[in-house]
Order: structure tokens, then C-alpha cells, then sequence
């Protein structure tokens, strides 16, 4: 067969060649009815109950990003309007699967058609919900996934949950016809390091072998041998490029002209970092704090957010560690806690305006992050904050906690209180906010610039780009607040661990940027590579 090129987007960044597994397109459902519509309602209900149990496998090794992903389509599946129309569909004479399919149909109809793009994000969500349980009504379930190692897999598009049940078996790379370089798809294959590359336009066929660029977003279906030969030379390049940036992990990250820049790490999960990187960052700049609250039966009480916060910051010895209120709403599910139905959740109630409005769930948080501070390196940072008024609250109701905990005796302090950075207004009247730091959160502050979506594809993805004038400039006015005022300015978004990116960072002026844990040696290479 001859070689054939396919020119897309990058995605994660990488250079790999191996063996290329393509998805099967999927088709219709065509089983024939099997039984009255008793025993179509019985085998609709099985293969429900059997896709949450798939799911809640997949979300236990998925970790924080991947389970707040897959939660929305448990919480699907937990909606009885969703299959009101299937059964109704049964009844009138229907097998399960097609009238699962065409129930499905006409939702995924509804959120494509939405004027707002999460709406119409969230559509392939609903199609990979369908797609779950019309195979398992049809004994096609599950995919066949790659078993050899370094495969690269290839499809239409990519869900989070087929990306998550795929990686089991250590691919080499991905590789989509559709899909966007900002999607929780390639925000998760980032975090991995594994290289992708979206947008090529048209599913490969017909080749057993395949080189995927993931910098100049590109695959090559059987290379011949001066394609191979010039593949080789740039994985040597990108070898020894690897080399020089692991050799530099264990170093402090510093300029050429001696100016130290401070690297620091996202985390999810403490327990998921390797104690190595965790010893080679400055400090973490991220810690989401969503994992201890999401997909259990009860919330965290004081005690225990209080033992995990004590723990990791103990374990860093003195280092910083940046702890993010709760950062949930709209989309994602919350044990004991009602959730408002909001026709967009990104700008509705999420994040801080949520904790504010629910002071039950927000206290004793606050109680645990202000016992924890005494003697620790604490740092305090609220998420989704677009007017002053709202971090003054937080601030006095940090400092009502902080009068109950020292009325009990309990010995407690006051950490500096920071705010992420992530809304257009945030960083346009950035000098209008008392906090004691600032820390810009890039995804979101691209989506909500932009207006288009992470997780779109085609023209709209090409919008959500962290590189755009628009963006960088709100970057730069808040490091020029941070720069005016003394106050720290820092970046803890997707943006710092895109190729490019860290960059153009630098040459704005931040000097503390933190990325997930597979991208601190490629950011400590960045800096020492600086031209300045």
C-alpha cells in the first residue's frame, strides 16, 4: 500500500510509530425483537444497570479529571425523562435497542441544535451513552481495543470514556478525524503525555503501521523507507530533547540570565503523583480539592479534608501548595447537595458563587484549610470569581470561621487568600480585587474569552486558542497588576504544558507556572531554553 498523509491538529504533543488500530464505525441498531415488550422493558433495564456498572469501573481508574468527566453520563442514566420516550417507544411495539437509539437520537438532535456550546459539546457524551448501551443491548459490547503495545489508535472521533477504557492498554498515540485540541479527550491525554493529534479530516484505512506527529499534527499510514529514515532522525532529536529535560527535573528551573522561574505541579489525587516528581517541583500550584468530595455516598466532614490537606502539605516539607476551594455546579453531581438545573452550568452557579450560596457545604472546608495553615506553607485560592464583591465575602466568611475555631480553642490561622483568574472581567478589573495572590486559570479563561467551547470541533475549535491576541493580553495586564503591586502572579491552566505556550509565558513575564505532572520536565527544559 502506499504512504498516505493526513494533516490535522496537534493535540498532546509527541512522535510515535507502531502498529495502527482503527475503531470500527458503528453501526444502527438492527437487532430483531425478541420478546413481548415486558421482556424488551427487562432488557432495556439490564443493559442500564450494566453501562453504570461500566462506568463506575472506568471512573475508579479514571482519575479526578476523567471520573468528573464520566459523572455526567451516570447522572444521565440516573434521569427518568431520558427514557420515558425508549419505553414508551417499547410499548408501541419497538425492540429496546432501536427505540434506546432513536430516544437518544432526538436528545443528541436537541443538544446539537442548542445555541450554546457546552449544550452542544455535551452531544457527544449523549452519543457515546447511546452507543454504550445499544452494544450491550446487541452483544457488541465491549470495543475491540488494541492489546499490543505503542498502538496507535485511530477513529471518527474519541469519547472520554472510550479514551479512558483505551488506555489500559498502554497506547503509543491517538489519532482522530474530528475532534479538538481543547477537549476533555486531549486534556486528559496531556496529563498522560500521550501524543494526539485531531481534526485529519478523514479516518485512515487499509495500513497496519502508521508515524504519528503530534507536533506538526500529522500521520503518515505506511511510511515508506525515506519517511521512516526521517522519522528516526527526529525521534533521535526528540530523544535526546527528552533527556536533557529529565536530567533537568531534578535541577531549580532557571533562565539563562540566572532569573529562577518556579515550577510547580497540578494534582488531583496526592496519592496517584510519584514521590520523584513530587520532590522535583517548587511546590503544587493547583490542588483541586474536588476528588475528595465527588462520586461517594457522603460528603467529607472537617476531620478528613483536614487529614488530607495536613498530609500533602507535610509531605512537601515546607513547599507551597495552593489549595483550590471546591470547585463544583452545574454539571457535576454532589453527593447530598441539589444542584440547580441551569440551561448553560459554566455560567451559572459553580465554583465560589455555589460554596457562597451553600454555606453548609462550604464551612467546614474553610474550618479544615484554616486549622491546616498553622506552621504549613498554605495557600488558599477561590475558583470562578468575576467581581470584587464576591472574594470580600469569602474573605469575611474565612474570617467568621476563623473567630468559631479560636472561640472552641482550636488553633487555626489565616493563609493567604487568592483568586483564580478565569473569567474576562476578573482580569480586565483585576486591580478592583483584595487578594493576597492571583492565580490565572487559562482553560477557562480561553473558553470564556473566546466563546467556544473546549470541547468543539472544527471551526469553533480553531477559535479556543490560548495564543490569541485577546487572551494574551488579559494575561498581560494581570502580570502587570502582580508586577505593580508586588502581589504574586502565577498560571496553573493546560496552557503552561502546550507546546509554545510556556514560551510565550515567559516573555510575558510570569515566572511561577504549574502543569500536570507529565509536563514538569518538558517546563523546567522551557525555561532553561529561553531566549528571552
Amino acid at each position: 500500500m502506499a504512504e498516505q498523509r493526513y494533516s490535522g491538529r496537534p493535540a498532546s504533543p509527541g512522535l510515535v510509530i507502531g502498529p495502527l488500530h482503527v475503531l470500527a464505525t458503528r453501526s444502527a441498531a438492527t437487532r430483531a425483537r425478541a420478546g413481548d415488550a415486558a421482556a424488551e422493558h427487562a432488557r432495556l433495564d439490564g443493559a442500564l444497570g450494566r453501562a453504570r456498572d461500566d462506568l463506575a469501573a472506568l471512573m475508579a481508574t479514571a482519575g479526578t479529571e476523567g471520573e468528573e468527566i464520566l459523572a455526567f453520563q451516570v447522572e444521565l442514566l440516573d434521569d427518568p425523562a431520558l427514557v420515558e420516550h425508549a419505553r414508551a417507544a417499547i410499548d408501541a411495539g419497538e425492540p429496546a435497542a432501536a427505540a434506546w437509539s432513536a430516544a437518544l437520537d432526538e436528545q443528541i438532535e436537541g443538544y446539537v441544535a442548542a445555541d450554546d456550546e457546552y449544550f452542544r459539546a455535551r452531544a457527544a457524551d449523549l452519543d457515546d451513552l447511546k452507543t454504550r448501551v445499544v452494544d450491550l443491548l446487541e452483544g457488541r459490547w465491549p470495543d475491540e481495543l488494541p492489546t499490543v503495545e505503542g498502538t496507535i489508535l485511530a477513529g471518527r472521533d474519541l469519547s472520554p470514556s472510550g479514551f479512558i477504557a483505551a488506555e489500559r492498554a498502554r497506547l503509543g498515540g491517538i489519532a482522530l478525524a474530528e475532534g479538538s485540541a481543547q477537549s476533555h479527550v486531549a486534556m486528559l491525554a496531556r496529563a498522560r503525555g500521550l501524543p494526539m493529534v485531531v481534526d485529519l479530516g478523514a479516518v485512515p484505512t487499509g495500513a497496519d503501521e502508521a508515524i504519528l506527529d503530534a507536533e506538526h499534527g500529522m500521520l503518515v499510514t505506511a511510511p515508506d523507507p525515506t519517511t521512516r529514515d526521517a522519522f528516526a532522525v527526529r525521534r533521535r532529536a526528540r530523544a535526546q530533547t527528552e533527556e536533557r529535560a529529565v536530567a533537568l527535573l531534578g535541577s531549580p528551573a532557571t533562565l539563562p540570565n540566572g532569573e529562577r522561574v518556579a515550577c510547580l505541579l497540578n494534582v488531583d489525587d496526592p496519592q496517584s503523583i510519584e514521590p520523584a516528581l513530587l520532590d522535583a517541583a517548587d511546590g503544587v500550584g493547583l490542588w483541586r480539592t474536588e476528588f475528595l468530595f465527588l462520586h461517594r455516598a457522603q460528603l467529607p466532614d472537617e476531620g478528613e479534608q483536614y487529614a488530607a490537606y495536613t498530609a500533602l502539605l507535610d509531605r512537601l516539607t515546607g513547599r507551597p501548595v495552593a489549595i483550590r476551594t471546591l470547585d463544583v455546579g452545574g454539571d457535576k453531581p454532589l453527593a447530598g447537595v441539589s444542584l440547580p438545573s441551569e440551561s448553560n452550568p459554566f455560567l451559572g452557579l459553580r465554583g465560589l458563587r455555589l460554596c457562597l450560596d451553600r454555606p453548609e457545604l462550604f464551612r467546614p472546608q474553610v474550618r479544615a484549610l484554616l486549622r491546616a495553615a498553622p506552621g504549613r506553607s498554605l495557600k488558599v485560592m477561590l475558583p470562578m470569581v468575576s467581581r470584587a464583591s464576591e472574594l470580600a465575602e469569602a474573605r469575611a466568611f474565612f474570617d467568621a470561621c476563623l473567630e468559631e475555631l479560636r472561640g472552641e480553642g482550636v488553633e487555626a490561622a489565616m493563609p493567604p487568600l487568592g483568586m483564580m483568574v478565569e473569567t474576562p472581567a476578573s482580569a480586565v478589573a483585576i486591580d478592583t480585587f483584595d487578594a493576597d495572590f492571583f492565580s490565572i486559570g487559562s482553560n477557562d479563561l480561553v473558553q470564556y474569552t473566546m466563546a467556544a467551547s473546549r470541547d468543539a470541533g472544527g471551526r469553533v475549535a480553531a477559535l479556543a486558542d490560548p495564543l490569541d491576541p485577546a487572551v494574551l493580553r488579559l494575561i498581560e495586564r494581570v502580570v502587570a497588576h502582580g508586577r505593580a503591586t508586588g502581589l504574586e502572579v502565577s498560571l496553573c491552566g493546560d496552557m503552561a504544558a502546550v507546546p509554545g505556550c510556556a514560551e510565550r509565558l515567559l516573555a510575558l513575564g510570569l515566572r511561577r507556572l504549574s502543569v500536570g505532572p507529565a509536563a514538569l520536565a518538558r517546563l523546567k527544559l522551557a525555561v532553561h531554553d529561553h531566549a528571552g
